[in-house]
């Protein structure tokens, strides 16, 4: 334990739960799922996917970056959400940005897609009405003004970095701002992710590779609440969702000194590259990253009380993260949480916002259900399918992976 240690002094979250995280987890608690008909977007004929999980509106919250005037410009979502989630992070913090502190405050909130909605009505404009781009058009798809903008925002003029790690990229967030803490370059760290995929290319793309959920032939009228299955028998691909998380780092040091209270830190983590398949996670590579988050932890795998597993639901992938947990802990596998079951896949802010969830869990000591639960007999593990249970957690092992073979895990603990 030492001064440079990042503690976790806020965050917030928004997701297809809702926009008030305390109301959020207690939908979670009860299994309440937040994914319905997709209605982002008018539906094309014979459009394939017709499920999502959407997150609420929030123009109605009085915050300047809700004002017509800067939506009009950063039409986006990925920004008013991304903001309205720091904004709050940072008022739960009690952290305030003077001059001084701000040019100490690192941002690595990113996104892993970034305003790519921006550039697609800017295209269907061109195409159609033979109208340019407007000015806003670009800054809206720079992935790392996500960053800036909530630079401007807080006044953080830290160190300032676009962490883009596919659907790892918010807990690879709050790892290299961990790292900016460590090396004491900063002494906060603003971190998190936004993605709002929620796009028809995008949606329609996700279908065509096999990766989101198909419904099961005389299955079609299933509820959407059921769709999302993580480790179930009859899992078949993951529900695209949408949502924003922000988590306020600092140094241990920075918070005692500040009269910050914190309840969690991030005390160690792993990142591994599979440099193996472009979609499909390997195995080894996967279980060298839970190792070495538990390793940097210094503990060993029997003093982790839960696992947040990543969890898409897809056949390979939750197959792939079961035999790499089943290497590393054998029969002493511990409760495996599952929160893509009730808030779909949100891409790069997915990991962040379970890793709110998984937060919350340890703080109040219980655990949220995993729901849509079919034991699959080649998939031996307890995800908490009975309902929400309790439990203390000194420990919890967070996984994410992503496209590209980017992998990242976390251990948490409860001080």
């Amino acid at each position: 334990m030492g001064g440079k240690d990042p503690v976790i002094v806020g965050y917030d979250a928004i997701s297809p739960l809702g926009s008030d995280l305390g109301k959020q987890w207690q939908q979670a608690l009860v299994g309440r799922s937040g994914i319905g008909e997709l209605n982002r977007f008018e539906l094309p004929a014979n459009f394939p996917v017709h499920i999502a999980g959407q997150v609420p509106d929030i123009d109605e919250e009085d915050y300047p970056f809700l004002s017509a005037r800067h939506q009009a410009a950063w039409t986006s979502p990925v920004f008013k959400y991304s903001m309205l989630s720091v904004a709050r992070a940072i008022k739960q913090s009690g952290i305030e940005l003077s001059p001084d502190i701000a040019l100490r405050t690192a941002v690595t909130y990113s996104s892993a897609i970034g305003g790519l909605d921006a550039v697609l009505s800017a295209d269907r404009r061109l195409q159609a009405e033979n109208k340019l781009p407007l000015p806003y058009v670009n800054p809206n798809s720079c992935i790392n003004m996500v960053g800036g903008k909530i630079a401007i925002l807080t006044g953080a003029r830290g160190p300032i970095t676009s962490t883009i790690a596919a659907c790892a990229t918010g807990l690879t967030s709050m790892i290299i701002g961990a790292m900016f803490l460590a090396q004491n370059r900063a002494d906060v760290a603003i971190c998190g992710a936004v993605d709002f995929a929620l796009v028809e290319p995008i949606v329609a793309g996700f279908y065509t590779m096999n990766g989101v959920y198909s419904p099961q032939k005389g299955r079609e009228n299933d509820p959407p609440s059921a769709a999302s299955k993580p480790f179930s028998l009859d899992r078949r691909g993951f529900v695209i969702s949408e949502g924003a998380g922000a988590v306020i780092l600092t140094t241990r040091e920075f918070a005692e000194a500040h009269g910050l209270s914190y309840k969690t830190e991030l005390a160690g983590w792993g990142m591994t590259s599979d440099a193996h398949h472009f979609v499909a996670p390997y195995f080894d590579t996967v279980k060298k990253c839970m190792q070495d988050a538990i390793a940097d932890a210094s503990l060993a795998p029997k003093d982790i009380a839960a696992i947040n597993a990543h969890a898409a639901s897809t056949k390979v992938g939750d197959k792939v993260e079961y035999e790499a947990m089943q290497a590393i802990f054998g029969k002493g596998l511990p409760p495996v949480c599952a929160n893509k079951s009730i808030i779909g896949h949100a891409m790069g802010a997915s990991s962040v916002i379970e890793s709110i969830f998984a937060l919350k869990g340890m703080e109040e000591s219980i655990l949220p259900p995993t729901i849509n639960y079919t034991a699959d007999p080649e998939i031996d593990l307890d995800c908490v399918s009975e309902g929400k249970r309790s439990l203390e957690q000194e420990f919890v092992l967070k996984n994410s992976f992503g496209f590209g073979g980017c992998n990242a895990c976390a251990v948490f603990k409860k001080v």
